[in-house]
C-alpha cells in the first residue's frame, strides 16, 4: 500500500506502507510529509487539501492535527470512498496502467516499488493540472446525479 499527494503544479512523495494504515501511522505521515509539501508548494498559505474520509483520515488524532494546522492550509472534508471526487483515484489508476505496460513487469514487492515510483515522477505536471481544473464539472456532475455515481 502507498500513500501520495500531488498538487496542481506538482507531484508530493510517495510513502510506501507496510502495514495498513492507522491513525497514529496517518498522523505521523501528516507531520512528516503532508505538511512540509504544502509549505513547499504553497508557500502563500492558500493551500488546500483534499481527503476522502477513511477511517484513518476521520480519527481523532487526524482530526486534532487538522485543527492546529489549520491557519497553514486549507482542509477539505469530502464523502468516503467517493471515487469520482477524488483526483488521487486517477492518479492511481494511471500508475496501474504504467505498471500493467512495463516489460518485463515486476516480479517482486521490491520491483512493484521501483516501478511505482519511477512512474510516479514521470507523471506530466499538465496531467495534474487536467485533473484538478475537472473539478468544477466533477461537482456539477455529482450535483447532477444527487450524489450517485456519474461519470468519472
Amino acid at each position: 500500500m502507498v500513500w501520495d499527494v500531488c498538487s496542481w503544479r506538482d507531484m508530493g512523495p510517495l510513502i510506501r506502507l507496510e502495514t495498513t494504515l492507522t491513525g497514529g501511522k496517518y498522523l505521523s505521515i501528516l507531520s512528516d510529509h503532508l505538511h512540509s509539501f504544502l509549505s513547499i508548494v504553497n508557500s502563500d498559505g492558500l493551500g488546500q487539501f483534499q481527503q476522502d474520509n477513511a477511517t484513518p483520515h476521520a480519527s481523532r488524532v487526524a482530526t486534532k492535527w487538522f485543527q492546529e494546522h489549520s491557519s497553514d492550509f486549507r482542509h477539505f472534508h469530502w464523502p468516503p470512498k467517493c471515487p469520482e471526487m477524488n483526483t488521487i483515484e486517477d492518479i492511481r489508476d494511471a500508475l496501474l496502467h504504467a505498471v500493467e505496460n512495463r516489460s518485463p513487469p515486476p516480479r517482486t514487492p521490491m520491483d512493484l516499488w521501483t516501478v511505482l515510483k519511477d512512474e510516479w515522477c514521470e507523471l506530466p505536471p499538465r496531467y495534474l493540472q487536467t485533473l484538478v481544473e475537472s473539478m468544477p464539472h466533477r461537482v456539477a456532475a455529482l450535483l447532477r446525479v444527487r450524489g450517485g455515481a456519474t461519470r468519472y
